[in-house]
Order: C-alpha cells, then structure tokens, then sequence
C-alpha cells in the first residue's frame, strides 16, 4: 500500500482553508417582521449590524442567496446595507399552523469569501377571519327533549394562531338555548347547544339561531353560521273531541207503537295491542218494533 508525503506547505494550506470555512460561520443575524408586508419593505441594516463597511459590499459583490432550491425572500441594498423584503409573505401559506415560521437565507460576499446566515422569523398578524366548515348546522331536536340536553356544535377554524385565532363563540338571544363554551385538547374552542326551555313542536316546529365565532386579534375579526333545528314531534298529546255533548234525535213515521222510538248507548271495546292510533267510537242504535238503524260517531 503506498502513503503519499505531505509537504509543511501543503499543511500549512489545508489548515488556512479551514480557519476560512470556520471565519465564515461566524457573524450569523436574525430578523423579525410582520407577515404581509409589501415588497421593498426595510427589515433590518445587513452593513451595521455586521461592521461592514458600505463601500465593501459593492467592491466584494455582497448579495443574497439561499440554500438549495429555496426561494430567495430578500435582498440587499448595496448603497445603503439596508436588508429589504423582495415580496409580499403569508405565513400560513409557507408555514401553516406552526408556532414558529422562520426562513434562512445567506449573505454571501467575496474576496475572501464571507458568509453570514439570515434568519428571518415571521410573525402573525390577525389577516383571517373564523370560519365554519359549512354555511348551515342542521340539528333534529325531539320535543320531548328536557332542559339541560346538550347538542355539539360544529368547530370555528381559523389560519392564525395564538391569540390571533378563535377565543369565543357568541350565540343571539333566544327562548330555547344557550351556549357553553368550551376548550379541546390542542386548544381549540369549540361551543354546545344547551336546552334551557322544552320546545312544542305544535307551537314551533322550526328554530333558527345565529352562532358568531370571534378570534382573538386588535381589532377581532369573526365568522358566523346559522344553526337550523327541527323540531320532531312527540306523542305528548291525547285526543280530544270537539265538544263535550252531542245531541242526537231519530224519528219514526209508523202509527203508535211502531213509531215509538227507543235510544240504547253501547260501548265498543278497543284492543290497543293491534292499534297503533287511539280512537274511539260510540255506536247509538235507534230501535222500534220492527225495524232498527245505527248510527256511528268517531
């Protein structure tokens, strides 16, 4: 197996190499700004907060650039240092939900080469409304229902986050319901229907409420939906005949005895095992001495 000799030389050029690679991870800058704010905006001064001098970013071709395939978001200014945004960021759409939205980007300058890494944190601004996932909550609520039963409302969603996202639901005055507002486990709030007076379906069959959710921002920013119940009927009624007295007369054109009329009142014995509807019917049977006709009410 052969060795190759390494000259002092060649040491001394491997280890000056080095200490460049080490120098230029030195001097890193970290950044924070508002989503949303136009191209061009000014975030920070690169020349300042670095000790460079605004002459040596021309004369050493300072520029912005990033790491793999990542969009370049800002850029320098090389008669000023000033660090600028090149457009407009939305945070939700480069980072979601997440509670920290932070794009790295490098300044890059030559002879010798130089390199400092930019950390750019971007912060949230209250720029989206709640909103439920449907324009309408359809909810079928029997009228037997009793006070207290609780019905699960659809959850409010919102693109912010933190404080910028929903920290309430607010439900319009009404006879029937409230509102109980409650928190899940990942800290989102989300709102049930709370029965505080029984509903007749016979005087109401449909109910139609409000339901605003609001989020936490200066100013707050809200969403609504409307919550439509049907009220499904209950057998909480008994018949009921329209008067109390009925008044019935028969009469017979046959001479005397034959013409006398007789009344008799016979019960008809229901079986509610076969019934599934309650009725009841009188029978009243007119007799004379040879001849008898019925009549039937029910």
């Amino acid at each position: 197996m052969e060795f190759k000799r390494i000259s002092a030389s060649d040491f001394s050029l491997s280890f000056c190499l080095v200490l460049v690679v080490a120098k230029s991870a030195i001097g890193d800058v970290s950044y924070s700004f508002p989503e949303e704010m136009k191209g061009g905006s000014v975030i920070g001064n690169l020349a300042k907060d670095l000790g460079l001098s605004l002459s040596s970013l021309s004369a050493r071709k300072a520029r912005v650039d990033t790491e793999g395939n990542q969009k370049r978001y800002c850029d320098i200014n090389l008669n000023t240092g000033e660090l600028t945004i090149t457009e407009r960021i939305d945070r939700e759409g480069l980072c979601g939900k997440k509670a920290s939205c932070v794009i790295t980007q490098e300044l890059v300058l030559e002879s010798p080469l130089e390199l400092h890494r930019i950390s750019l944190h971007v912060q949230d601004i209250n720029d989206n409304s709640p909103k439920f996932k449907k324009d309408l909550i359809k909810l079928e609520i029997q009228e037997s229902a009793v006070k207290g039963a609780r019905y699960l409302l659809d959850e409010a969603l919102d693109g912010d986050i933190e404080g910028n996202t929903v920290q309430n639901y607010v439900l319009e005055n009404n006879d029937h319901f409230s509102l109980s507002v409650h928190t899940n486990m990942v800290g989102g709030k989300y709102g049930e229907l709370v029965l505080e007076k029984e509903l007749d379906r016979e005087k109401q069959q449909e109910v139609s409420l409000i339901l605003t959710a609001v989020d936490g921002g200066t100013p707050p920013r809200s969403g609504t939906v409307t919550i439509y119940v049907t009220v499904l009927d209950a057998n909480d009624n008994t018949p009921v005949f329209s008067q109390t007295v009925y008044t019935v007369t028969a009469t017979d054109p046959d001479w005397r005895q034959n013409g006398t009329v007789v009344y008799s009142l016979f019960r008809l014995v229901i079986d509610f095992h076969l019934c599934t509807l309650v009725t009841t019917e009188i029978h009243l049977v007119v007799v004379d001495s040879k001849h008898f006709c019925a009549l039937s009410t029910r």
